[in-house]
């Protein structure tokens, strides 16, 4: 098993730019026109490619670019006991465009199954090595609370649960399931990603929890309480990271706001090992509520932008870097872009050659500022 940890000094969020093979195999199959063995080894050999690219650009995590799910999100919900989904057409209104996501919803309690990503995991895992780790990524536990809590779904949740807090106690068990399951698989490093914190900063948050009636702490507390209720009891040399986005579908984003609101729940206590956080614009606010987080986390500045092909200027980023350090260490810091490229397989407005430009740049700035 490979001793590598992450955040790695030059990392990366984990979704990559579907291949059209991948783009064209995937129609194939949802026309009848090749078989579900067919369509699965053309996708498992586009992993296989897709990890010898991050290879070869020479980082040292590795993940299948998410190959294997249609939202970033939502397939991880289906592999969980009482969700069940349906494309109606509907989505999310997003900056610029609609996200067309599949209705999910409850139909029963939410308890852990045997995961279909766990499997996932172990076809990725065979490719670790001696300069390598292999990391899944999952959507946080306040993720697929807030799935279940939103207007839309909340009258359905009640059905089967009266309260929050009694939804909050069953998704926080059925993930310490799964963290096991990931655990048992041999996974060691486990990323958490979370739209949740980024939802509610922000002056267009607060208005909006004010329309629905709803106390804007009240809500931080239970995503903290979810989030931390799922780690509890993971195992001690398990890495688990989280990503906070505000959103990112087809190079459009969902909200805006500085993390100030925010700092003193998820930066200073939530129980994870490591934040990556998105810095590429002006809509994350300054570096000021970083010396709001517990001593124990690693920072990962995700400074280079998903959501455009245009290259960052090297010398602005480094400068960047320098001015989060006046609020915590250099050494607790690491690089990465913003965003996954294709957070649902639509994918950001970008070419492959452009997405690895983008990685390529994050090694050498990090290599340069942190000398490894």
């Amino acid at each position: 098993m490979s001793k590598i940890t992450t955040p790695y000094r030059y990392d990366f969020v984990g979704s990559f730019l579907r291949p059209q093979r991948l783009k064209e195999a995937k129609i194939s199959f949802q026309n009848n026109e090749i078989t579900q063995e067919a369509y699965d080894e053309i996708v498992n050999e586009e992993i296989t490619k897709v990890v010898a690219k991050q290879k070869e650009l020479g980082f040292h995590v590795i993940t299948d670019g998410e190959f294997r799910r249609t939202f970033w999100h939502l397939d991880f919900m289906w592999g969980l006991e009482g969700v069940a989904h349906e494309n109606t057409g509907n989505g999310v209104k997003f900056d610029a465009e609609l996200a067309v996501l599949d209705d999910t919803y409850l139909v029963g309690k939410i308890k852990a199954k045997a995961h279909p990503f766990v499997e996932y995991f172990k076809f990725l895992k065979q490719f670790e090595d001696e300069n390598t780790v292999a990391k899944y990524t999952i959507p946080a536990p306040a993720q697929t609370f807030q799935q279940m809590v939103v207007p839309m779904n909340l009258e359905n949740t009640r059905k089967y649960y009266a309260t929050n807090k009694e939804l909050i106690k069953d998704i926080g068990k059925a993930y310490q399931e799964v963290i096991k399951q990931f655990y048992d698989a041999g996974c060691r490093n486990l990323q958490l990603d979370d739209c949740t914190w980024g939802a509610v900063v922000g002056d267009a948050a607060a208005l909006r929890y004010k329309s629905l009636g709803e106390n804007l702490e009240d809500v931080k507390q239970q995503l903290l309480e979810v989030n931390n209720l799922a780690l509890e009891g993971k195992p001690e040399d398990m890495v688990i990271t989280s990503h906070i986005c505000r959103g990112n579908y087809h190079s459009t984003f969902f909200t805006s706001g500085p993390y100030d609101t925010v700092a003193d729940y998820v930066f200073a206590k939530e129980n994870v090992d490591a934040l990556f956080l998105e810095y590429d614009d002006e809509r994350s606010g300054g570096f000021a509520p970083l010396a709001k987080v517990s001593e124990d986390k690693t920072v990962v500045l995700g400074l280079i932008t998903t959501k455009s092909p245009v290259l960052e200027d090297k010398k602005t980023v480094i400068k960047r870097i320098n001015e989060a350090a006046r609020y915590i260490p250099l050494d607790r810091l690491c690089l990465s872009p913003q965003c996954g490229f294709a957070s649902c397989e639509i994918g950001n407005k970008l070419t492959e050659e452009e997405q690895w430009a983008k990685l390529r740049l994050v090694k050498e700035i990090a290599e340069e500022v942190w000398g490894e």
